[in-house]
């Protein structure tokens, strides 16, 4: 009985933490901001891809958090963040994210 009850809660902080908790935070208005291409940093090899500049919510607010090279994940492509419109909540950063 002990090991049964063992095994159901192990399964059940598995399922718990292993969920994809992603946070919305919604505005009124989004950030607009300039990005200018030539800020971004050399490669370091022909193999890296530069990762744009993309929004964190931090202390109430978006703020803009600096791009970066990443070498790519076999089998994976990037998808790039975006603002999502929800017409009664406002704006939403989905950040990018690796798919196959």
């Amino acid at each position: 009985m002990k090991k049964v009850f063992i095994l159901i809660l192990t399964v059940v902080f598995a399922t718990f933490f292993n969920q994809d908790v992603k946070a919305q935070f919604f505005v009124k208005i989004r950030p607009t901001i300039v990005i200018n291409a030539n800020t971004r940093p050399l490669a370091p090899s022909r193999n890296h891809i530069w990762i744009e500049p993309e929004y964190a919510w931090r202390n109430g607010n978006y703020v803009l958090v600096q791009g970066y090279w990443a070498e790519p994940r076999m089998g994976y492509r990037y998808a790039p963040g975006y603002w999502k419109f929800k017409k009664r909540r406002g704006h939403c950063w989905v950040p990018g994210r690796w798919v196959r």
